[in-house]
């Protein structure tokens, strides 16, 4: 049986993958402490490409004000070969427009979002070494002074970047390639004809260029060097003159604020779990910054472990759950790798048959929009599907016919984004974000006949599960989503024609079924809060604290 340890998690690092994680986990009620090496907060832009899943999660961690006021919404992609336009990928639908939010915006907001849970960031503090030993994790670590003290952590999380100490520690390997270019960055003012919120790709025999507006109102350059630049040798002049060679012409750069040289990698983590310890972000994978994935991937990291681990902290499920994180995020992170990689190939190609191939392929497929019916929703991580062992994809239509414009609700795939009423807070809003994202829920689909074997479900779950799984309705046809209730005394009803999908806290429908597969969702509720369903083995006073953690109040 699972207990709550007292011991509290230990997050090593202080980047967007380790504070998302240290949030998620403090706002379930689990004891954190986050520690960084550094002195303080980078300054530096690094990342700046925000998706919408990840502003999803930005969002209900509270930082919707600060969203507005921060970001340069992204207006479309546009791809050009020796200066003529081969693809313009506009963002017509919001779930797919992406946003510029540098990085230390987003490590801002999660720092706010960690201050208001109640915890906070100890920089200056690194982990000079740990070992395992048992249920606990026993970490040594150093303070600016070079003060050493051992304590004990339950888990420990290693978001500690691409040289990870936490990896190395235990031996894991990284192995991976390294492009045969090494690459220019700078964030710049730019004078010339290139909107703001348009992401140029220039692409030339001499060479990739690509262009986005910064929310300051400069502008990021990022092109290929030349064979044998080295950091050293690249100044302003030396910008210009990339820029000159693979742009439009007409565009003059000054006052840089950052220039930097360097080389892109594709590298994964032998493994990212050894017993109680977990890699996430960039300390679990790196790859081409092509497509603006690493940050988004590396918070959905964090989010993905963070609900699981409170949920084991807190004794409400066994620590087998946390087997599937290496398994969903790793289907994540190889699927980025390879896609950036195959992108910053596309980019460098030379050769005029490999050259005339991309550009009618781009054309084509823009001229089609094929890029939005997979690709940009794919890169907006809405299409994040986590395939389990023996899985066989399942997918179900709501009850009354398919929800209009929607594919249904498919198993290992997040809740379709649809607007409905929810009468919770007596408001329009799209379905994912008015289901709870602190615990499951049991969404029935339609309306339950009484005495039907949803409507025995909810009963069931409602008394043995609650506090941890909610109940609501979703009423297809009028689009209005309710809590349940328990029902009316029965009356004569026809078949229960109610669709059961349980959702997990991050929006992934972990099970889909028909009200006849009913026992499906209780076998698993079942084995998922094992612990909670057996309150003869847990203390007196345990029982009450597992129907009812913090995060229920």
């Amino acid at each position: 049986m699972t207990t709550r340890d007292q011991r509290p998690v230990l997050v090593v690092g202080a980047g967007p993958s380790g504070l998302t994680a240290a949030v998620e986990l403090t706002r379930r009620g689990v004891p954190v402490r986050c520690v960084d090496r550094a002195e303080g907060p980078s300054t530096s832009t690094k990342a700046l490409g925000v998706w919408p899943r990840t502003l999803e999660l930005l969002r209900r961690m509270g930082a919707e004000e600060e969203i507005r006021r921060r970001v340069l919404p992204q207006r479309a992609m546009r791809y050009y070969s020796d200066g003529r336009v081969i693809a313009d990928l506009r963002f017509r639908d919001p779930d797919v427009q992406p946003v510029c939010l540098p990085q230390p915006d987003v490590e801002s907001m999660l720092r706010d979002a960690l201050a208001e849970a109640g915890g906070q960031i100890e920089w200056g503090t690194e982990l000079a070494g740990f070992q395992q030993d048992g249920p606990a994790v026993k970490a040594v670590l150093r303070d600016r002074d070079g003060t050493e003290r051992t304590e004990e952590f339950s888990w420990v999380v290693g978001a500690d970047g691409a040289r990870s100490r936490v990896r190395e520690h235990l031996d894991i390997g990284f192995e991976g390639a390294t492009h045969e270019l090494s690459f220019v960055v700078a964030d710049i003012d730019l004078d010339g004809p290139l909107e703001p919120d348009v992401t140029h790709y220039f692409c030339s025999p001499r060479g990739i260029l690509v262009t986005c507006g910064l929310p300051s109102g400069r502008f990021r350059v990022f092109t290929s060097a030349p064979p044998g630049l080295k950091r050293d040798d690249v100044d302003l002049a030396v910008v210009q003159q990339l820029v000159d060679e693979r742009g439009p012409g007409g565009i003059e750069l000054r006052d840089p604020d950052w220039i930097s040289v360097f080389a892109v990698h594709s590298r994964h983590a032998d493994r990212t779990r050894e017993g109680r310890v977990f890699l996430l972000g960039d300390a679990a994978h790196i790859h081409s910054p092509a497509g603006g994935q690493g940050l988004n991937i590396g918070m959905a990291d964090a989010h993905n472990l963070a609900w699981k681990l409170a949920l084991c902290w807190n004794g409400l499920s066994d620590t087998a759950l946390l087997d599937s994180f290496e398994r969903e995020r790793g289907q994540t992170a190889r699927a980025a790798i390879k896609q950036a990689d195959v992108q910053t190939r596309i980019w460098l190609l030379n050769k005029p048959h490999h050259v005339a191939l991309r550009d009618n392929a781009l054309r084509v497929a823009s001229a089609l929009r094929l890029f939005h019916l997979d690709y940009l929703p794919w890169l907006a991580g809405q299409r994040t599907v986590y395939a389990q062992p023996g899985f066989r994809r399942r997918l179900a239509l709501p009850a009354g016919g398919p929800w209009p414009g929607s594919g249904g609700f498919t198993e290992g795939g997040l809740v379709p984004q649809r607007r409905i009423w929810d009468t919770t807070s007596s408001r329009r809003m799209p379905l994912r974000s008015a289901l709870s994202d602190l615990r499951h829920t049991l969404l029935l689909l339609g309306d339950p006949a009484p005495g039907g074997r949803s409507a025995r479900l909810a009963a069931w779950v409602s008394d043995q599960c609650a506090g941890t799984v909610e109940v609501q309705v979703l009423r297809t046809r009028a689009r209005t989503l309710r809590p349940w209730t328990p029902e009316r005394p029965a009356s004569p009803s026809g078949p229960d024609t109610t669709r059961i999908v349980l959702v997990r806290p991050d929006g992934i429908a972990d099970l889909v079924c028909p009200a006849r597969e009913s026992w499906r969702v209780r076998r698993r509720l079942e084995g998922l809060f094992a612990p909670l369903l057996k309150p003869a083995d847990i203390p007196e006073n345990r029982a009450d604290a597992l129907r009812h953690p913090p995060e229920a109040a």
